[in-house]
């Protein structure tokens, strides 16, 4: 919620009126500001709103809302008298049509049944993030692990959930998933750059059951900009320490009835902790409005990234001993990603109460990745460098004289068309959604074993493909039983077919043999959701509801590399949340959300990103997910009406205990296996949170500090506290880290200059034990950039 901000009434208004569309439909929560102070109002539910305590003068008025074209108005104030303002607002001709998580005009979250987040534009300014995880910590209950320190390889947990590959939690851009095969393989080796991004969507509550297949801890979309109603062209620099860059050219403009926006991104550094990468990232997007009520918009992108990403990390002597914190242990590891995307949206106005919008996207990931073999004892190919402590058992490691490619590639297609409804059944008003969707995913994996440290062929020893075809329906209606009380109910069916074709792989005691080992299964689930809103008093909603959990299993992971099908189960779990938001008072704004997961079965990784054995995953048993989270936000300058200066300050902080709530037993290597019932899941923080103090100037100055805790976490089952020789298990201590960023803004350039500090008080922490090894946060990191529109 770190968008709402509420304005001081003084004593005495100035300027008043009411915004409505040009339907004569009140528009809520415009933002009408007067230029050049810091007075300004959010329009009530009617659309009306007050501006207080202007002395005399002559003045403009800039009036905003999502979706809406922006209006300037000139006002003179004489006498004292209040001057009227009544506008009716224009929709946005230049919005592409296209699926996003709440409705463009509700992102206050007035009628979101259930917790929601948003990170928009201005607060991506202001934190000028080298990556996405800074953007998603702005959001109670998210928590984000860090593994290269540049977030492309993002791992996303919520409300407790395992981060690993954000396996559970839906990830789109713009309404269209991303991950590598959204049900057979939803890892994300692939993240968004959030360079280029305009907003962040996030929801946890029982309305994500319109999406899938992931509908356990939430859905996140990233935004990106769609064409300005006027030619802008945008230069965004960023260059600091170990050669990083990160340069963004956009071009946007509209002609008649024709919109386009094309940004090119180049991102790239030397030495960031250990990182050396480089990122080349075009995407278009156009928009042509066919007629009145027909509008198209289509979207490309292209992205290549060559990067020297690697799964060994520290052991504990290396860590505990310090100056080898960002070694490159494989400096030969590479891994190549290549995405080519596409994706067309039309949207069709049957009449002003039924619009029907349609979906297609496709495609490809190639992931190709070249791995160095290690090994934690001496092995019988050596290369010679070994690092660490040998008088340890486990606390060194043996760089070996070969190689494990893994390649893969991976095609997706999907269709979705989406009927929005609104009608007045049983003498309501009512706002119903109804779509199908069908997804067609294919992957291609192999294993290539090089002979040498450094080579890219060698021997195939793994060969095969996985296929999946999905087809689910949705339904959902939102009841506005009264001005205050809304209902939403909805339910989804979830039908996926998969298959696995294995043509080559490594039998015991056989070696490496041609095959057709081929079988396939099928799920189906019903996933429904009940949520609800109700507006106690004019600024203060409760909310709440419940919905189903669900995620397939991997596709490789229900059948066996020996081509038996295991069955094994869906993820599921029954997820309830209560909770409030309101604006407490002028300038002061809070939330708080109260959360249950109830897991009949978590699905539990164990493959190698997660510090296994590549084995996938097994079924973990019952967990419970519950804890608290909460918001606050207070603008000083509105509670004491400052006009030249705004001080802002916010925080969200999440408390969750995530733990198995059943009797399960693992061997330990006692005398008898250990029940960890009762025991934290892996990568759960009990506490996390993040905060943020902004002060702007009219002068154009601009400071903020960012906090961020991330408390104690355990790394496996058994909750072991002690970390083991190889670095790969143990306790992760809490640790606490402030970011600051320093801004000007040259009005006469149209320019704004900024310095950004990450880890200000250069901290030291593991920010993870995963995939295989320790890895440490980045040090004090600098940077400086600009940003000019033309």
């Amino acid at each position: 919620m770190l968008q709402t901000i509420s304005f001081a009434k003084d004593d005495k208004p100035a300027i008043k009126g009411t915004i409505l569309s040009v339907n004569q439909e009140p528009v809520a929560f415009a933002n009408v500001m007067v230029e050049g102070t810091y007075k300004g109002a959010f329009t009530e539910e009617d659309g009306s709103f007050i501006i207080y305590d202007l002395p005399d003068g002559e003045y403009t008025v800039i009036i905003s809302a999502l979706g809406y074209k922006r209006i300037t108005q000139k006002v003179t104030i004489k006498d004292g008298v209040a001057q009227n303002l009544n506008i009716a607002f224009e929709e946005e001709v230049t919005e592409i049509p296209q699926i996003t998580v709440f409705a463009n005009r509700d992102r206050m979250f007035t009628k979101v049944p259930g917790s929601a987040g948003y990170v928009s534009r201005e607060e991506l300014t202001k934190i000028k993030p080298i990556s996405g995880n800074e953007a998603l910590r702005r959001v109670a209950g998210v928590h984000v692990v860090d593994e290269e320190g540049l977030g492309m390889r993002v791992n996303i947990g919520i409300r407790g959930l395992d981060p690993d590959r954000s396996r559970s939690v839906l990830v789109m851009e713009d309404g269209v998933p991303v991950a590598l095969a959204p049900y057979g393989e939803p890892e994300m080796y692939y993240s968004p750059a959030i360079d280029r991004m305009s907003g962040i969507e996030v929801l946890k509550g029982s309305g994500q059951i319109l999406y899938g297949p992931q509908t356990i801890g939430g859905v996140i979309n990233y935004l990106t900009a769609n064409p300005p109603q006027e030619e802008e062209i945008k230069v965004r620099m960023q260059g600091g320490q170990g050669g990083f860059f990160s340069g963004l050219l956009s071009y946007g403009n509209t002609f008649g009835n024709s919109g386009i926006q094309v940004d090119y991104l180049r991102k790239q550094a030397d030495e960031v902790g250990p990182t050396e990468f480089q990122i080349n990232d075009f995407n278009v997007k156009f928009k042509q409005e066919l007629t009145e009520r027909s509008t198209l918009g289509l979207k490309l992108g292209v992205y290549n990234e060559v990067s020297n990403s690697t799964y060994i990390g520290l052991t504990q002597s290396m860590y505990d001993m310090g100056g080898m914190d960002f070694l490159r242990i494989a400096p030969d590891d590479q891994l190549d990603v290549k995405r080519f995307s596409g994706s067309a949206t039309h949207e069709y106005k049957i009449n002003d109460r039924v619009k029907l919008k349609t979906l297609a996207y496709a495609y490809t990931t190639t992931r190709n990745w070249r791995r160095q073999d290690f090994a934690s004892t001496p092995p019988a190919n050596p290369t010679g460098v070994v690092y660490g402590d040998t008088n340890i058992p486990g606390g060194a490691i043996y760089m070996r004289n070969s190689t494990g490619n893994r390649n893969r590639q991976f095609e997706v297609v999907g269709v979705e068309p989406r009927l929005e409804v609104q009608h007045d059944l049983f003498g309501f008003s009512n706002e119903l959604q109804t779509g199908v969707r069908y997804l067609y995913e294919k992957a291609y994996e192999q294993r290539v074993n090089g002979t040498k440290f450094n080579v890219s062929s060698g021997n195939l020893v793994e060969d095969e493909v996985r296929t999946g075809n999905a087809l689910s329906a949705y339904v959902q209606n939102k009841f506005n039983l009264s001005e205050r009380f809304m209902v939403s109910a909805g339910v989804r069916v979830e039908n996926f077919n998969y298959e696995r074709d294995i043509f080559r792989r490594s039998f015991p005691g056989i070696g490496v043999r041609d095959t057709i080992l081929v079988n396939n299964s099928s799920l189906t689930e019903v996933i429904p959701g009940l949520g609800f809103t109700y507006k106690v008093f004019d600024k203060t909603t409760v909310f709440g509801g419940v919905h189903r959990g669900f995620a397939p299993p991997r596709t490789k992971d229900a059948i066996t590399s020996l081509g038996d099908a295991l069955d094994l189960e869906a993820e599921k779990s029954w997820n309830y949340e209560l909770g409030f938001r309101a604006d407490v008072t002028s300038g002061v704004y809070a939330e708080i959300t109260g959360f249950y997961m109830n897991f009949s079965n978590q699905v539990i990784p164990v493959s190698e990103s997660s510090g296994g054995l590549g084995t996938g995953l097994v079924n973990g048993g019952a967990t419970v997910h519950q804890g608290l989270e909460a918001a606050l936000a207070v603008d000083f300058s509105k509670i004491f009406s400052w006009k030249k200066t705004s001080l802002i300050y916010d925080i969200n902080a999440s408390y969750v205990e995530a733990t198995y709530s059943e009797d399960r037993f693992i061997d330990a290597g006692e005398d008898a296996p250990v029940n960890i019932s009762g025991n934290f899941t892996p990568y759960a923080p009990q506490v996390f949170l993040s905060s943020a103090l902004s002060v702007e100037t009219l002068s154009g100055f601009g400071l903020r500090l960012t906090g961020t805790y991330v408390g104690d976490q355990f790394t496996d089952e058994l909750n072991t506290v002690t970390p083991s020789a190889n670095g790969q298990i143990g306790e992760l201590p809490a640790y606490f880290t402030l970011d600051a960023t320093a801004s000007y803004f040259v009005e006469k350039w149209n320019t704004a200059f900024n310095v950004s500090v990450k880890n200000l008080t250069d901290e030291r922490y593991i920010s993870t034990r995963r995939p295989q090894g320790i890895r440490v946060g980045l040090p004090r990191f600098i940077t400086a950039g600009f940003e000019i529109k033309f």
